[in-house]
C-alpha cells in the first residue's frame, strides 16, 4: 500500500504571454497569464498537483504566500486521504480572516492536488474514483468577448458552430448602451442560426433593472441564458431577474463555496448554478452539486474544463462545461473535445500535466 503521507509541499508562480489565438481577440482578461501552482508529494513518491488561473485578480504572490506560511505547515506530516478533514481544518484556522477570498483560493489548490494524489494511488480518474455517471458531457464555446464588438463575436461564435458546438456564450454590458447588446446578440444569432444555444454573460454588469429591461428585448432573439446580470452580493437583484424574466438567470462563478450561494440554495429559482473549483476546491464542488440536485438544480461549472469534467461525468445534474481555450496549450493531453461533447479522460487523477518547458520557461523567481 502507498505511503501518502504528505512530505512536501511545493508552491511555482507561472507568468507567461496569451496563446498566439486571432480568436482571442477582445479579451479583457489581463496582459499575461498568472497562475498559482501547488504540488503536494507524498512518502511513496506520488505528486498531486493543483492549480489556479487568476485571471485578472493581481493576487498571485499573495496567494501563494498564503500556502507557504499558513497552509503548508498545517498539511505536512498529513495523510493525503484526509482530504475533508484537511480542508474543514484550514477553512476553520482561517475563518477569522477568510470564508473566501485569498484563503479559499489557497485551500482550494492544495484540494484539487489532494485528489489528484488519491485518483493516482487508486489508479482510477477521478470521475470513476467519486462514482461514474458519464463519460462526455456537452460543452459550450465561450469567449466571443465583447471587446471584439459584434461582428467580432459573431464570427467567433459562426467559428464555434463550424466546429460542431451546439452552444455558444457571447459577452454584454460594460458597453454603456444595453440596445447595442440587443444589435450584437441579433447578429449573433443571424450567424449561427436557431439551432445553437446563445448564452450571454453580463459579467455582474448591471443592476436588476437594467438587466430587466435589457433581458426582456434578449428574449426576442431566444438565448438560453443570462449569467450574472448583477453584482454576487444582490442576491435579492438576482431573485428580481429571475422572476421577471422567461429566459434563465444564471451564475455562481464569483460565489465562495456553499455557504456563498445559500441564499440560491434556499431560494432555488436558479436553474443552473456555476461553482468555479477556485472557489472551494473539488471537494466543495461537489457538495454544492448535491445540494442543488436536491433542489432540482443543474450544474455548468466556471471554465477548468479539464478539470471539472471530471466533476461533470461524476454526478447526476451535469448541464454544461465551458470552453474557452485559455490553458489548452500549457498540458501535456487535454481532454478530447469534438461535435460537441468533452471526453472524460480515463488517465489517473485529474490526468492534467503541465509540458515540462512550460514550467522551465515562465516559472517565477
Amino acid at each position: 500500500m502507498n505511503d501518502l503521507t504528505i512530505r512536501a509541499v511545493r508552491t511555482t508562480l507561472l507568468r507567461m504571454p496569451w496563446a498566439n489565438d486571432p480568436w482571442m481577440k477582445g479579451h479583457a482578461l489581463g496582459p499575461m497569464r498568472e497562475l498559482v501552482v501547488v504540488e503536494l508529494e507524498t512518502a511513496s513518491g506520488i505528486t498531486g498537483m493543483g492549480y489556479l488561473h487568476l485571471l485578472t485578480l493581481p493576487l498571485q504572490r499573495t496567494i501563494a504566500c498564503c500556502i507557504e506560511e499558513a497552509m503548508a505547515p498545517q498539511v505536512i506530516g498529513r495523510s493525503a486521504t484526509e482530504v475533508e478533514g484537511i480542508w474543514q481544518d484550514l477553512w476553520r484556522m482561517t475563518v477569522t480572516g477568510g470564508r473566501g477570498g485569498v484563503t479559499m483560493m489557497a485551500q482550494s489548490a492544495i484540494d484539487i492536488a489532494l485528489w489528484d494524489i488519491l485518483g493516482k494511488s487508486a489508479g482510477l480518474p477521478l470521475h470513476r474514483l467519486w462514482g461514474h455517471v458519464r463519460s462526455e458531457i456537452p460543452v459550450y464555446g465561450s469567449g466571443c468577448f465583447r471587446g471584439a464588438l459584434g461582428e467580432g463575436m459573431a464570427a467567433k461564435a459562426g467559428h464555434f458552430a463550424d466546429a460542431g458546438y451546439k452552444a455558444i456564450k457571447m459577452q454584454a454590458a460594460h458597453i454603456g448602451d444595453w440596445r447595442q447588446d440587443v444589435r450584437n446578440l441579433r447578429l449573433v444569432r443571424d450567424t449561427v442560426g436557431h439551432d445553437v444555444e446563445i448564452m450571454i454573460d453580463i459579467n455582474m454588469g448591471w443592476t436588476a433593472d437594467q438587466a430587466i429591461i435589457a433581458g426582456r428585448a434578449f428574449q426576442d432573439y431566444d438565448p438560453y441564458w443570462i449569467e450574472e446580470p448583477v453584482l454576487p452580493d444582490d442576491y435579492a437583484g438576482y431573485l428580481r431577474c429571475a422572476e421577471a424574466l422567461t429566459t434563465r438567470v444564471v451564475g455562481g462563478e464569483t460565489h465562495f463555496g456553499r455557504a456563498d450561494l445559500k441564499p440560491f440554495l434556499q431560494n432555488p429559482r436558479l436553474p443552473i448554478l456555476q461553482p468555479d473549483p477556485m472557489r472551494g476546491g473539488l471537494t466543495e464542488l461537489r457538495k454544492i452539486a448535491t445540494v442543488a440536485e436536491t433542489w432540482g438544480m443543474t450544474i455548468a461549472p466556471h471554465l477548468f474544463p479539464e478539470l471539472n469534467v471530471h466533476l461533470l461525468a461524476s454526478i447526476p445534474n451535469a448541464a454544461w462545461a465551458e470552453q474557452m481555450g485559455l490553458l489548452d496549450d500549457l498540458w501535456v493531453e487535454h481532454p478530447r473535445i469534438e461535435a460537441g461533447m468533452i471526453h472524460a479522460p480515463e488517465t489517473p487523477g485529474h490526468g492534467l500535466a503541465f509540458k515540462p518547458e512550460v514550467l522551465l520557461d515562465f516559472a517565477l523567481a
